[in-house]
């Protein structure tokens, strides 16, 4: 297949690491993929780096000039179907193919939980502006089916998959000192793009009520809410406790190093990738029932689930697991296992293929 992915985000996050992870798995099983996004995007640097073709378009804004480039490079350059990712694009892609003879078929993948407008406008983008829909969870998928009324068919869930060699348990001492953390200490980390709606600002709440001298927080990630972290952690006065150490490209070292991860998320979850990364990782995970996360995390069995927003229930759940080094091993373990089984790489180029196969049979 001749398959192209469209991007308006300039920002970055699993959303955008999940077209480029999946683009490389599909340009692995022989089909042509490219991507296309605005110039100024992040992902136009990532995708080389990566080896995903990318071309650049100006469909960072609803515009008319967005549309017009989009039908005019598909005019010119026949494709067998467009998986749309983020709103604008969707909406750019949707009004270009409808003006084409013998467009291709549109698929569009709904990556966050946050609500989806019911006026007429938006239901003609999701149920006549596209072939299929891909969710990266089922919850996001009966939200869509129960609130908005799409049709149960055009719907499916195909969450992220993870590679289970890349994270995998490691030794933990090596990983401490490839990193040049102190191994004596206690780690706690996150890895998530410093967005509002991650949590940072309720974990670090949380971390601070700990009393557990020995423990250190590794913020992993880049983002917006930076700057608003780092006044929380001289408001809290945890300077010398907590590391931001910005984004990393081996996310999975950061990970072996750990004692347990959090994701202490409010909002816009589907299964997060950073979830399944630790699962496979080995590593008692804390996070909340937000999204899809809880498809992924089951509360006693492969981590703890606390209220969203709940710092208090936050500082327990670490206190828990601090004191717990058995149940931290358990809940790891089976975390893996789970990982494995549900949630592999393959499984989800399998999906994928199959829904561009059958949209692509649709329009032919």
């Amino acid at each position: 297949m001749k398959i192209i992915h469209t991007e308006a985000s300039l920002g970055w996050g699993g959303q955008e690491i999940r077209i480029l992870e999946e683009s490389r798995g599909m340009i692995a099983r022989g089909h042509e993929v490219l991507v296309l996004c605005p110039p100024e995007a992040r992902i136009f640097e990532e995708a080389p780096r990566r080896g995903v073709p990318v071309q650049a378009l100006p469909i960072g804004k609803k515009r008319l000039k967005g549309a017009m480039a989009l039908r005019s490079w598909l005019k010119a350059n026949p494709v067998d179907v467009i998986n749309t990712h983020s709103s604008t694009d969707s909406w750019l892609a949707a009004l270009a193919c409808k003006t084409l003879a013998n467009a291709p078929a549109v698929v569009r993948t709904r990556h966050i939980s946050a609500p989806v407008s019911n006026n007429a406008s938006t239901r003609w983008l999701y149920t006549q502006g596209c072939r299929h829909i891909a969710t990266t969870g089922e919850a996001l998928r009966r939200e869509l089916i129960e609130t908005n009324g799409f049709p149960a068919g055009m719907i499916t869930s195909v969450p992220t998959g993870i590679d289970p060699a890349r994270f995998a348990p490691g030794d933990r001492e090596a990983a401490r000192r490839a990193l040049g953390l102190d191994p004596a200490r206690f780690y706690i980390g996150i890895v998530a793009t410093l967005r509002s709606w991650k949590g940072h600002l309720y974990l670090l709440e949380a971390f601070s009520r700990l009393n557990a001298p020995s423990s250190h927080l590794l913020v992993v990630g880049e983002g917006p809410m930076r700057v608003n972290i780092e006044a929380k952690i001289a408001e809290l006065g945890l300077s010398d406790r907590v590391s931001l150490v910005g984004q990393q490209d081996r996310p999975e070292t950061w990970m072996q190093a750990m004692d347990i991860f959090c994701l202490p998320s409010y909002a816009n979850e589907g299964v997060p990738q950073a979830i399944l990364q630790a699962m496979l990782s080995g590593l008692p995970i804390v996070t909340t029932p937000v999204g899809a996360i809880t498809e992924a995390v089951t509360h006693g069995e492969t981590g703890l689930v606390v209220p969203p927003r709940d710092a208090a229930a936050l500082e327990q759940a670490l206190q828990t697991l601090m004191a717990a080094p058995e149940q931290r091993a358990q809940l790891g373990m089976q975390a893996r296992q789970v990982a494995e089984a549900r949630f592999s790489f393959n499984s989800m180029l399998d999906k994928m293929e199959a829904i561009f196969q059958a949209a692509i049979a649709e329009v032919r």
